[in-house]
């Protein structure tokens, strides 16, 4: 669906909304006294400007005279109007024979305009588009607003909703809009009330709805009404968080939500560091973009992905967390403004529920430590992740399987908070990834670890050697891949893929052997070690 042929091509892309938009749509509202979601606003915005712009053509033809259409004749002396030209008008001022010889006969005549250009026009062609005369709607005399919304609604949607945000008419909650003026009064009585049910929901999130029916408001009130002047004032009080996906408004107090949701947990917190991307070689781009980290800035095209397999890292199992990549991203819920939302998360064999987080901002899932310990999970341990069947639902399967003793790479730390890596037998239940595997027979001991090089804070670059070191023990040839550095690395310190990648592939003590293996050259002494 295209413009309406009597507007510019590029009428919605280039529109400015002005002033004179803004209070039609604050009297809409008022008019119609409910609120409206940012889409039905561009709507009525639309339609406006649509009827406006056609009342104005409309009005422009009243006084126009005769029209100018390509297959009539007009003699020397008749007053003409141009539709193409803006309606502009001119008189004939002489007419002659035309000549080009892929038209048959016809003839051209000298219009001078109103401001006293002469201009060139054809006449007498029997085929020519301007021919039909540009109307102001479809065939039924209706321009397709639903087409134009789905065409053109999302760039008006955030060029309005900046705009409406800027001014203090309307107010806002999770993306509906109603004037500041006629919002029902909720004071702190009610507040409080709303608080002590939540209080007693235990951290459950409760719907606007389900409130309401224990707050006293005034009967007969519309009740839409109410309810969005509940939300905004919900809102605008600390002690409640809006934590509901797009289109669905849920709240919690803010107390009540876990710790691991209300602040970043020490394991997944990243010091940034500068990062020359020049030095990652295509391999290693390749390598980061499957590793789904979400520290890691890779831009993804925006489609909606069927299923995606995840590579649990040490800190994500250790938390009960899952990664939210830029490439899985569209798998899970959203919002409009919350920082945190509440989901649920299905599992594909059970079938059981499990209530999760969104931490959006920093990209983790919050609340799967026990489903990781009930499937037996490890570092290293392959999820599938599918889009749910019902909205704020994702599907998540662990790829367990019967319990069998395996060779695998165990960490194991000591009291120092030093590491060592030995191939041990353990019970594995889940498929895993070669590279990522780590066994870890004592989590506490490893806790310990983590605190120690957190205090002691080391340089990333004298880490990575140490860790290097060790996992070399492993290997006959003492050559190291750096996916497997990468896993080992984020047992002592929350690193992306990328900064890793890029000491490997500029330090003088890291011999690249070929597929992204490294050999440390011992004899290299770097000036932090002097």
């Amino acid at each position: 669906m295209t413009t309406p042929s009597f507007l510019p091509a590029e009428y919605w892309q280039t529109l400015e909304i002005s002033k004179q938009d803004t209070e039609f749509l604050l009297t809409y509202l008022f008019e119609l006294e409910k609120p409206l979601v940012t889409k039905e606003l561009v709507l009525a915005l639309m339609t406006e400007r649509v009827h406006f712009e056609q009342e104005a053509i409309l009005e422009k033809r009243k006084g126009s005279g005769k029209i100018y259409v390509p297959k009539e004749r007009y003699d020397v002396g008749e007053e003409l109007a141009f539709p193409a030209l803006g309606w502009k008008k001119g008189e004939v001022l002489s007419v002659r024979a035309g000549k080009n010889p892929e038209i048959e006969e016809f003839d051209v005549m000298t219009v001078v305009m109103e401001d006293g250009k002469e201009v060139l026009f054809a006449m007498n062609v029997e085929e020519h588009d301007l021919n039909v005369e540009s109307g102001v709607g479809n065939e039924d005399g209706e321009v397709n607003l639903d087409a134009l919304v789905d065409n053109f609604g999302d760039a008006l949607k955030d060029k309005l909703a900046t705009l409406l945000r800027s001014g203090d008419e309307l107010v806002d909650i999770a993306d509906s809009w109603f004037p500041r003026a006629l919002l029902v009064d909720v004071n702190i009585g009610h507040l409080n009330l709303a608080e002590a049910i939540l209080d007693m929901a235990e951290g459950e999130p409760l719907e606007t709805s389900v409130l309401m029916k224990d707050i006293d408001f005034p009967q007969g009130d519309n009740l839409s009404l109410t309810e969005f002047s509940l939300n905004f004032a919900l809102k605008e009080d600390a002690r409640f968080d809006e934590v509901g996906s797009t289109g669905k408004v849920l709240w919690c107090l803010e107390r009540l939500e876990p710790e691991g949701v209300r602040q970043v947990p020490d394991m997944l917190q990243y010091a940034s560091m500068d990062l020359d991307r020049t030095t990652l070689t295509d391999e290693m781009l390749s390598l980061e973009a499957r590793l789904d980290d979400e520290l890691s800035k890779i831009s993804f095209d925006e489609t909606t992905l069927k299923k995606a397999t995840i590579s649990l890292l040490y800190p994500h199992w250790r938390l009960g967390t899952l990664p939210i990549s830029e490439r899985v991203r569209s798998l899970f819920p959203s919002a409009y403004e919350s920082p945190r939302i509440r989901f649920i998360l299905v599992d594909g064999i059970s079938g059981e529920k499990i209530p999760a987080w969104v931490v959006k901002d920093n990209h983790y899932v919050y609340g799967l430590k026990e489903w990781y310990e009930e499937k037996g999970l490890m570092p290293g341990s392959l999820i599938d992740i599918f889009p749910g069947k019902a909205p704020g639902e994702v599907i998540i399967q662990a790829q367990t399987h019967r319990g069998k003793r395996d060779w695998v790479r165990t960490a194991i730390a000591g009291s120092d908070g030093g590491l060592i890596f030995a191939t041990l037998k353990h019970v594995i239940s889940a498929k895993f990834d070669d590279r990522m595997i780590l066994a870890i027979p004592d989590v506490e001991a490893l806790d310990n670890a983590w605190k120690i090089t957190q205090k002691g804070n080391q340089q990333l670059e004298a880490l990575v050697r140490n860790v290097m070191q060790e996992l070399t023990k492993l290997n006959p040839q003492g050559n190291v891949h750096a996916q497997e550095l990468y896993s080992a690395l984020n047992l002592l310190t929350r690193c992306p893929p990328a900064p890793l990648f890029s000491l490997l592939a500029t330090r003088p003590w890291a011999e690249h052997v070929g597929d992204l293996y490294f050999h440390l050259i011992d004899e290299v002494i770097t000036t932090e070690e002097v």
